[in-house]
């Protein structure tokens, strides 16, 4: 089944030197773009972090320092990333808790102001997890009948990715083909950063989702503890997360 679109949809996958957001980084990114129309585009950079990459992460991903050593890094490497992803909705496996979170950080980190508000994200590793409790590599082969080779390459999970969604779109009856439905349905909990420190509580409001303020509205810690905010913002926080917090920050003080 094709996928019915709006507007394009960008499937993507990171490679990376760790699974922090804060602080680790990409050193390769695929990118594949889908049209209403059916057209089709992608790219493939493969990323200098700037920092080292463990060797058990290189294990994982086959990616060496070497190998990226005089490749660009991702300051030089945003605008073409968000050049292609700007008019998009996004898609990826595990994307909403992992893939996305990290590209905010690294986007803000070079200076582009990086959001979701005018686009939604489908999480087909959600979709897979609600019907069947797998792996990537066990969803391509039981949706697609298909081996994954060169698992834990960007360019193969992102593209697995895209026919893995078309896949239970086929298979499932119950899955509108419509991304904003699709986008609804992968969502795991209404968080308002890409984190999940700061969650939507059930009259919409923004709360802390951790520490001793848990479940506690955001603007009433802040109004109450002014301290609070300067204690996040100087901490290891997500540069999304402390993005987030400005904005309530000043909000709150426009209404005052």
């Amino acid at each position: 089944m094709e996928l019915k679109l709006n507007r394009p949809i960008c499937f993507f996958d990171l490679e990376t030197t760790g699974i922090d957001v804060a602080r680790d980084r990409i050193v390769e990114i695929s990118v594949f773009k889908v049209y209403p129309n059916g057209n089709k585009e992608s790219k493939t950079w493969l990323v200098n972090p700037t920092i080292p990459i463990p060797s058990q992460t290189t294990a994982v991903h086959g990616i060496t320092n070497e190998k990226v050593a005089n490749e660009p890094t991702f300051s030089e490497l945003a605008s073409h990333v968000y050049n292609m992803i700007k008019d998009s909705d996004l898609a990826g496996f595990n994307s909403d808790r992992f893939d996305i979170p990290l590209l905010a950080e690294e986007m803000l980190r070079a200076g582009v102001d990086f959001d979701m508000k005018n686009r939604v994200s489908v999480d087909i590793q959600t979709i897979f997890h609600k019907k069947e409790e797998r792996t990537l590599s066990a969803a391509y082969k039981f949706y697609c009948n298909e081996s994954l080779e060169n698992a834990h390459s960007a360019e193969a999970d992102t593209m697995a990715t895209y026919e893995i969604l078309k896949a239970q779109l086929d298979r499932y009856e119950d899955l509108e083909n419509d991304m904003k439905v699709l986008s609804e349905y992968t969502t795991r909990k209404k968080s308002v950063d890409f984190a999940g420190f700061i969650i939507l509580n059930k009259e919409g409001k923004e709360v802390f989702s951790f520490g001793k303020h848990k479940g506690i509205l955001v603007e009433e810690v802040l109004d109450k503890e002014p301290g609070y905010f300067s204690w996040l913002q100087n901490a290891d926080f997500p540069l999304y997360t402390k993005k987030v917090l400005t904005a309530i920050k000043l909000r709150k003080l426009n209404t005052k």
